[in-house]
């Protein structure tokens, strides 16, 4: 049995899964597939992540900064002095789930944050003066060919896209062309270092590494990701049943669509993404051997 396999025996309406692979050098391409590959599912706070790499192309270009503190008249929300852009990607500005007002000093604890991630995109959007669906769309879909997949909302958990769009996503994650080697490594290093925090639906970690719009697996255990997994193993899951992590160290990455509302089965999901994640490197891992 190949590992995604074991996606059609998950309790979920529908599901589509990938794995993706540069090893040797490769330039990334699809491994193995299952389930509908045109099908559109929403990403859920798989979002985020994309919503974090279209901020550093917008620090490229120098529309935005990372590390320059907002001017508190450009937020909809208050804001503590000094928050950053880097300190809203990385779920450190204070920022409750979803609210105004700041729970927790700036830099002190990780808070998972809708609101940090919506004001992200509002700044992109003052900033070039590009409404976000826009720039989004011009920075990242169109460049990489994600032809359908698309912005219904908050751009912190409202993105549709496909199994197709995604494996082209995880292929820019493995091998960037959109943002240069040095944004990209900072897009995947742990930011504002060693602060705890909470993921809800996972539980509270001391440390809980994050990049910028991405989680980092670290030490993390129990985790959605493998065992076999990297503590340099970046990506995200979301509320609508979704997951995708790449793994530098194997230059592969793993994405899996649902369309189950996380929470009516997310021990159950947390612990069926962690054994995929395990046989999707075992396949990879027997297939370089053989080669």
């Amino acid at each position: 049995m190949s590992a995604l396999d074991r996606v059609t025996r998950w309790p979920v309406p529908n599901g589509a899964a990938a794995i993706v692979t540069a090893n040797n050098g490769a330039h990334p391409a699809v491994f193995a597939t299952v389930g509908d590959s045109s099908r559109q599912f929403r990403l859920a706070s798989l979002s985020k992540t994309i919503t974090g790499l279209t901020a550093l192309i917008a620090a490229e270009e120098g529309s935005v900064s990372l590390d320059e503190p907002i001017d508190h008249q450009a937020s909809s929300v208050t804001i503590h002095d000094g928050t950053t852009l880097r300190h809203l990607l990385a779920h450190a500005s204070g920022l409750p789930f979803d609210g105004a007002t700041p729970i927790a000093g700036l830099g002190r604890r990780r808070i998972y944050s809708n609101t940090g991630i919506e004001l992200a995109a509002e700044l992109i959007t003052a900033t070039t003066g590009i409404p976000f669906d826009e720039y989004l769309r011009e920075a990242i879909f169109e460049p990489l060919g994600m032809s359908a997949t698309e912005l219904r909302g908050s751009p912190a958990f409202a993105m549709w896209s496909t199994l197709d769009d995604m494996t082209l996503l995880l292929g820019e994650l493995i091998q960037p062309r959109l943002i240069s080697p040095a944004t990209h490594n900072d897009f995947i290093a742990e930011q504002f270092v060693g602060i705890s925090g909470t993921i809800p639906g996972l539980g509270r970690f001391d440390p809980c590494p994050w990049g910028l719009g991405a989680e980092l697996r670290g030490t993390k255990h129990p985790h959605w990701t493998g065992l076999r997994n990297s503590p340099s193993t970046f990506g995200h899951f979301g509320g609508a049943g979704t997951m995708m992590w790449v793994d530098p160290t194997i230059r592969s990455g793993l994405v899996a669509l649902t369309d189950r509302q996380f929470d009516e089965w997310g021990d159950e999901a947390i612990a069926l993404w962690s054994e995929l994640s395990d046989a999707a490197i075992e396949d990879l891992q027997h297939a370089e051997a053989l080669s």
